[in-house]
């Protein structure tokens, strides 16, 4: 199964998230910035809460894939809000991409809200929840 990791983040928040997703994988996290080039069957996809949404980045890198994607896993970080989740599968669907009930999602720092998140307790879940999808 080809398996890839990419993420957008501003304040490394989420990259943090994705390397912990990536290592039990045995892949690399990848910022969206350097695009996804071949077809893949699960794309673990994360972004951040940016003004309530998801940043407009996020949007054109979906928007603008040109490889098959069969499924994708969201993961998200945010200081305020719960995920992304509903947000990205709409935009996912749109494109005709399916996309896992399963998500991982957890608090990241914010001026001074949820200062040092994630954590190590949280880069732990991630990488269970990762484990979680060669296991199945």
């Amino acid at each position: 199964m080809k398996i890839a990791v990419m993420y957008f983040t501003k304040s490394g928040n989420t990259r943090k998230v994705a390397e912990a997703i990536a290592k039990p994988l045995g892949v690399q996290a990848v910022s969206i910035d350097e695009g996804l080039k071949e077809d893949v069957d699960t794309l673990f996809l994360g972004s951040s809460v940016y003004a309530g949404g998801v940043d407009k980045k996020v949007k054109e890198f979906i928007n603008g894939l040109n490889v098959e994607v069969k499924e994708a896993v969201n993961f998200s970080t945010a200081a305020i809000i719960k995920s992304t989740f509903d947000q990205m599968k709409k935009i996912l669907s749109s494109k005709g991409i399916k996309m896992s009930d399963r998500e991982f999602h957890c608090r990241g720092s914010f001026a001074v809200m949820h200062r040092n998140r994630p954590n190590a307790d949280d880069l732990k879940k991630a990488e269970e929840f990762a484990k979680g999808f060669i296991q199945a």
